[in-house]
């Protein structure tokens, strides 16, 4: 895979003229990959300290988003200043895609794609090289801690933060899965069993099939044990990561309700989390578009684990 860089900086906050490789606050770079030009963000906190080892955050957007888009809505470049991470925000690539038997021109990310397929004249590209290539090329640029890089994505993000916890293990210490994920009742072959979070709204309507109704937060046991779709993403996970088929049951009703499956009980680290939020439609929760800061609630729960 052919690579060459180019970067450019949008913040002037660094009033080091010798320091061409970014800036503090916003920084754009590009990657020349296979003769495409693919794009990423980068968010570099004001307490960023070239000789400490920082960990790395990725927040992939949804279907006709981009890296733009999600470092100014997501929430991460904020946990990120507060926290001193570096967020780094992807765009995915342009195609022509059949959805639900309607053609479409939009931005995708090449996960698992069961629920659309590319058109004849697509060729799709290798979105999980172009994200080892940022690893790569976050490494000449920044004092990055390799053990504390990890992974989040919204809904088609979702599903490839879902393929990256499979095939990225290697390099992610954990990965958010949010309102998309892993093919239902599918077996893959992970590089090793990692934390993973699936997070997904009582009132999305891409589960529930109808934006006018909402899961009631009381039958969450009820849904895991009976949903079909829930079910099989929990087999997915279940049989992809070796998780235990039990769980246990935390939080309250009128907030989140999450259900961790251990992977081992000699390994309490790797463990599958299974999450409904109360109110949470189909968008990534900021603080403002819903009561949860997902960004926030899921720093917390990631950062407390590392590369073996």
């Amino acid at each position: 895979m052919l690579v060459l860089i180019v970067a450019t900086i949008f913040s002037c906050n660094n009033d080091d003229p010798a320091s061409p490789e970014y800036r503090i606050g916003k920084n754009r770079f590009t990657l020349q990959i296979d003769g495409d030009t693919r794009e990423f963000y980068v968010h570099v906190p004001e307490l960023y300290d070239p000789n400490q080892q920082t960990p790395v955050v990725f927040m992939l957007h949804g279907t006709s988003g981009d890296g733009e888009k999600f470092y100014d809505i997501s929430g991460w470049k904020e946990v990120g200043e507060v926290e001193n991470i570096l967020t780094v925000f992807p765009s995915s690539w342009h195609y022509c895609i059949i959805d639900d038997g309607q053609v479409l021109n939009t931005t995708k990310w090449h996960g698992f794609p069961a629920e659309f397929q590319f058109c004849n004249t697509e060729t799709p590209r290798d979105d999980v090289g172009f994200l080892r290539a940022i690893i790569a090329e976050l490494h000449t640029r920044f004092n990055v801690d390799a053990k504390r890089i990890y992974m989040a994505g919204f809904s088609n993000g979702g599903q490839m933060a879902g393929r990256c916890a499979v095939e990225m293990g290697d390099v992610l210490a954990a990965v958010c899965e949010n309102a998309g994920t892993l093919p239902i009742d599918t077996t893959c072959s992970p590089v090793r069993n990692l934390p993973v979070m699936f997070m997904f709204g009582n009132r999305d309507d891409r589960f529930t099939g109808d934006p006018n109704v909402e899961i009631p937060m009381a039958n969450f046991e009820m849904m895991l044990d009976s949903s079909v779709y829930i079910n099989g993403v929990v087999n997915s996970h279940l049989n992809s990561f070796g998780i235990q088929d039990n769980y246990t049951v935390s939080g309250t009703e009128g907030t989140r309700l999450t259900a961790s499956y251990p992977i081992s009980p000699s390994s309490p680290e790797h463990i599958f989390l299974l999450t409904l939020v109360n109110g949470l439609t189909h968008v990534y929760p900021n603080g403002t578009n819903h009561w949860m800061f997902g960004a926030e609630v899921q720093w917390a729960w990631m950062s407390q684990f590392t590369l073996p």
